[in-house]
């Protein structure tokens, strides 16, 4: 079982996961599934949530009106190609 970093919970700002009373919501079943991918690789990296976190800003504020959950699959993508473990 993956321990989530207490950073993934703590994200404010335009960062901040979407809720509705409390608990996560995603519009559809790959939004759950990127957040998990993303989770896990942080994980599996060993990496500092923050590697991800500021990719996660970068590209809210690349693309504002971009949906939430797809600027989180942009951040996943690069945290993943700089890190080697897939090519853009």
């Amino acid at each position: 079982m993956i321990e989530v970093d207490p950073g993934v919970a703590a994200m404010s700002g335009s960062a901040a996961l979407p809720r509705s009373n409390g608990e996560l919501v995603f519009s559809a079943p790959w939004e759950g599934r990127a957040f998990a991918m993303a989770v896990g690789l942080v994980d599996a990296l060993d990496l500092d949530w923050e590697e991800f976190r500021a990719r996660l800003i970068e590209a809210i504020d690349a693309a504002p009106e971009r949906p939430y959950y797809e600027s989180w699959l942009a951040a996943l993508e690069r945290l993943a190609a700089d890190h080697g473990v897939a090519s853009r």
